[in-house]
C-alpha cells in the first residue's frame, strides 16, 4: 500500500502533537528541553497557519496518520538564497521499511524546487544508522560541521 500525504491543517494539530511527542521520546532528545506540549502546539499552529514559514504533511495509511514531515523555509548566503530544513520526519515503527520516508522526502524536495529553494538541510542523530543511510542514499551529505544551538528564551 502506498502512503497518502496531506497538508496538515489547524484541525490536525492534536494528531501531529501526538506524533511529535513519539519522535521526541524515541530520539531521546535533550532533557533540558523536555517535550512541552504547550510550546509545541503554539509553534505548530504558527507553521500550519503561515505557508511562508513552511509546510507540515501528515503521512497516512488510509485515513490513519502514521507519521509527519515538517519542511521549514529560511535564507542562506552560503547556499545562495532560499533554503529549507526538513525539521522533523517521523514515521511510526510499524510503517518503516516500506519506502514511505523516501516518498516523503521526495515530496518535500518537489515542493522545495517549486518554491525556488536552493538547498535542503536536515539533522539526524548519530545513533540513527538507518535514517543516516537513507539520507546518504538520497544524496544528503555530512558537512563535517556541528549544528550548534543556543535557546533564546523570552
Amino acid at each position: 500500500m502506498e502512503p497518502a500525504f496531506r497538508i496538515a491543517q489547524v484541525t490536525d494539530v492534536d494528531t501531529v502533537l501526538v506524533l511529535m511527542q513519539e519522535l521526541f521520546f524515541e530520539d531521546r532528545l535533550p532533557d533540558q528541553h523536555a517535550f512541552d506540549a504547550t510550546r509545541a502546539r503554539s509553534a505548530l499552529k504558527d507553521l500550519v497557519n503561515d505557508r511562508s514559514r513552511g509546510i507540515v504533511w501528515l503521512i497516512c495509511d488510509g485515513d490513519a496518520a502514521v507519521g509527519y514531515l515538517a519542511l521549514t523555509f529560511g535564507f542562506s548566503l552560503e547556499f545562495h538564497g532560499k533554503d529549507a530544513f526538513i525539521d522533523e520526519l517521523y514515521i511510526r515503527s510499524t510503517h518503516r521499511g516500506r519506502g514511505w520516508g523516501t516518498r516523503a522526502i521526495g515530496r518535500a524536495e518537489a515542493i522545495a524546487h517549486s518554491e525556488n529553494v536552493r538547498a535542503i538541510h536536515l539533522e539526524v542523530g548519530r545513533q540513527n544508522r538507518t535514517a543516516l543511510a537513507l539520507y546518504r542514499k538520497l544524496g544528503y551529505v555530512d558537512h563535517d560541521r556541528y549544528l550548534m544551538t543556543r535557546w533564546i528564551e523570552p
